[in-house]
């Protein structure tokens, strides 16, 4: 059994200082009904707490540390554009060369505008595409997260064709009212939306697979549905891209399940883990963006030198590592191969949902998890369990049954194996 005293007393002492202890509250364990762990530092797969113990971690910060932790390329890279300055407000080389790598990734990224977070990137799109329809209402769905903006904090009501009512205070029922909710992987549901506001539609916003719900994968028949349809009512479509961009493709989702589309989000994958978001697309759109055009938008630090340079990086990396994805694919079914094995010997009740580096185990009597309906079905108590026993095992997953868990290009055969062997044992203690 581990020890986790000093990470108890930090904790205690953050909360004295700060809402909750925590600066997100995911951070909190509190889904998993525990206290969090402090990290110390990181290298390749693994964190140290700062009571020293290590794990394989599959939280990777969210999804951005593909190439793992303290990747020594990107550090260079950090700390030799650090010694010429941290932030200047003005251009750089840097934001260009970004910009360009971006394209030649993303085909249907003509033209791309840097922030600072994911947050940003989407609120930011969603702005855009307003301005650029005249139109006033956006479609979300159901366990789909962009980020803290208000028009995205909203959840259903009681029917796809109920108007949005705030799910946070401080979320104004007049901003509620222009969000519109939807049901993943459930086309008819978007399509009486567009018949019953066929006119005032400015976006479909949508994670192409989602994360925020834990891993759920679309089906390619709603995803190519929804093209059509904002095609046919000229609504823009924005793929948030923050945790697939760059992650599951070269290209991202977008590229695997060949659907386009008009406006694109990425997160921190582009900083090498430095603060950093993106949002491009269509030429046409994205010259709506002031200085060019009416739709304001700005940052003092957005496209920072440290966050290009750290970015380009990862992304060149990405890009020119011969079958890089391949190999991240064969770590990935190994992993998940494996926990579905421990699930079938022991005939326990749960689904394991992969996609390239992407996964969450899911604990349900449910033959399958495609919904937002069928995550929330999921015994968070057992998760709860679950988790705790695999960290006292070394292993670091996503303290929440609701959060996708990644692999990266650090993470070997001895440690995917240490982390299938971990989830047996935790598996038939909790059987039994």
């Amino acid at each position: 059994m581990k020890q986790y005293t000093q990470s108890i007393e930090a904790f205690k002492e953050a909360l004295k200082h700060i809402p909750g202890g925590v600066n997100s509250p995911v951070r909190s364990f509190k889904s998993v009904d525990g206290d969090p762990l402090f990290i110390a530092n990181a290298r390749g797969a693994k964190v140290f707490d700062i009571d020293g113990n290590e794990y394989i971690d599959y939280v990777g910060s969210w999804g951005p540390m593909i190439l793992g932790h303290s990747h020594p390329d990107i550090i260079m890279a950090i700390q030799k554009t650090a010694a010429k300055g941290t932030s200047f407000g003005a251009p750089t080389l840097l934001e260009t060369e970004m910009a360009i790598q971006i394209k030649k990734m993303v085909p249907s990224i003509d033209s791309i505008r840097m922030v600072n977070s994911g947050t940003e990137a989407t609120m930011s799109a969603l702005r855009l595409a307003r301005g650029y329809t005249g139109r006033e209402l956006v479609v979300k769905f159901e366990g789909c997260y962009h980020g803290h903006n208000d028009s995205f904090l909203i959840k259903a009501g009681s029917g796809a064709l109920t108007l949005g009512m705030p799910n946070s205070p401080g979320v104004t029922s007049g901003t509620a009212k222009d969000t519109l909710i939807a049901r993943y992987n459930d086309l008819d549901s978007v399509k009486d939306l567009f018949i019953r506001y066929p006119d005032q539609i400015a976006a479909v916003i949508l994670e192409p697979v989602a994360g925020n719900m834990g891993v759920v994968i679309p089906d390619l028949e709603f995803l190519k549905g929804i093209r059509e349809l904002c095609t046919r009512y000229e609504t823009v479509l924005i793929f948030d891209e923050v945790m697939t961009g760059f992650r599951l493709s070269k290209g991202g989702a977008q590229q695997i399940f060949g659907i386009t589309p008009d406006l694109t989000t990425f997160g921190k994958i582009i900083g090498g883990g430095l603060p950093v978001g993106a949002y491009g697309g269509k030429q046409e759109i994205m010259d709506k963006l002031a200085p060019k055009g009416p739709v304001y938008q700005a940052g003092t630090l957005s496209g920072n030198p440290l966050a290009m340079a750290a970015g380009l990086t990862a992304l060149k990396i990405l890009d020119e590592t011969e079958g890089f994805y391949d190999t991240l694919e064969e770590k990935s079914a190994r992993l998940g191969d494996g926990i579905q094995k421990c699930l079938d010997d022991l005939k326990f009740p749960g689904v394991l949902n992969r996609i390239g580096s992407m996964f969450t185990l899911f604990f349900t009597e449910d033959a399958k998890v495609s919904s937002y309906a069928d995550a929330c079905r999921c015994n968070t108590t057992n998760y709860a369990r679950f988790f705790k026993m695999a960290l006292d095992s070394g292993v670091y997953l996503a303290p929440s049954q609701f959060e996708a868990g990644f692999m990266s290009a650090a993470h070997t055969t001895k440690k995917i194996d240490k982390t299938i062997e971990a989830t047996y044992e935790a598996l038939k203690v909790l059987k039994n």
